[in-house]
């Protein structure tokens, strides 16, 4: 009873403010291109800089964490390769659903709430993973070869370099220069989860048989290689239990958005986003139960 209650405390606060924005997106038909614009470009680099900025965050402890997370995207996409090759599937529409998680909107809080301060932390590491690799190899596989230049225009990134230069340096940033910028690194994760509602409820579902296959396939492919990571290599309890729910993680939103940009089977993909978030719902607290109960 004292796990159910905890993955609950856990769960409910994202399920909570999502259905909030699925609401609103349904009643109002929202439009939160600009909200998303700032999130990406201010809030989130904000988030970023302030973690990675702080002197008690070390990046070395956490390299063996980020390389897991790379395996993970890597294996995913080769194991999305096979599909491709046996089936009737696209690569390019198959790959980066199941190569590129939820890391932002639902990875996040799920690894703050869990863990907390140190779970964010694990959380931002494997998020600029994410990123990186779906702005960079990502693009590439949609844009043929576009994705270093989309890459290099990103401001979290380049929140994240300059946060971990400051944080290797004897320059310490003072205290009323970083509270504004910590104030706005707390707005990120709400807002993510209220525009993810908000998308959900804008993606008109069709083609639910691909949607619904990968719903089941992203979560399992991704949970069994974080589970044979942690199984073969060392890490600390935290760092574990990140990288199975890293593993576990949804579609991200943003594969719909390259799919449409890149015209590369977008119905396809939103139903594979929109499915995969849904059946989040039962993956994630079954992934926290395991976390939970091995990694606490």
């Amino acid at each position: 009873m004292a796990l159910v209650t905890q993955i609950i405390s856990i769960m409910f606060p994202i399920v909570a403010i999502v259905a909030v924005g699925a609401v609103m997106g349904r009643l109002s038909k929202l439009e939160m291109s600009t909200a998303n614009h700032l999130n990406l470009d201010v809030f989130v680099p904000a988030l970023v800089f302030s973690s990675l900025g702080d002197k008690a965050f070390s990046l070395s402890p956490h390299i063996s964490l980020a390389l897991a997370g790379l395996v993970i995207v890597l294996l995913a996409g080769l194991i999305a390769l096979i599909i491709a090759k046996t089936t009737n599937y696209s690569f390019r529409t198959i790959a980066p659903p199941m190569m590129f998680h939820n890391a932002g909107n639902v990875g996040l809080p799920i690894m703050s709430l869990a863990f907390g301060k140190p779970g964010l932390v694990t959380g931002l590491v494997l998020f600029l993973v994410g990123n990186l690799t779906h702005y960079g190899l990502g693009t590439y596989i949609l844009s043929a070869g576009q994705g270093i230049k989309i890459l290099l225009r990103q401001t979290v990134i380049w929140a994240a370099v300059v946060a971990l230069a400051i944080n290797a340096s004897p320059v310490v940033i003072p205290e009323r220069v970083m509270l504004p910028i910590t104030m706005l690194g707390q707005i990120a994760i709400p807002l993510m989860l209220f525009s993810l509602g908000v998308r959900i409820a804008s993606i008109d579902l069709q083609e639910w048989k691909v949607g619904l296959l990968f719903a089941v396939l992203t979560p399992a492919v991704g949970f069994s290689i974080a589970f044979a990571l942690v199984m073969l290599f060392e890490f600390s309890a935290i760092q574990a239990g990140s990288l199975l729910l890293f593993g576990t993680l949804p579609p991200a939103v943003m594969n719909f958005l390259f799919a449409e940009r890149f015209n590369q089977e977008p119905k396809s993909v939103a139903s594979i986003v929109l499915l995969g978030n849904l059946f989040a719902m039962i993956t994630l607290p079954l992934a926290l139960a395991y976390v939970l109960t091995n990694f606490t």
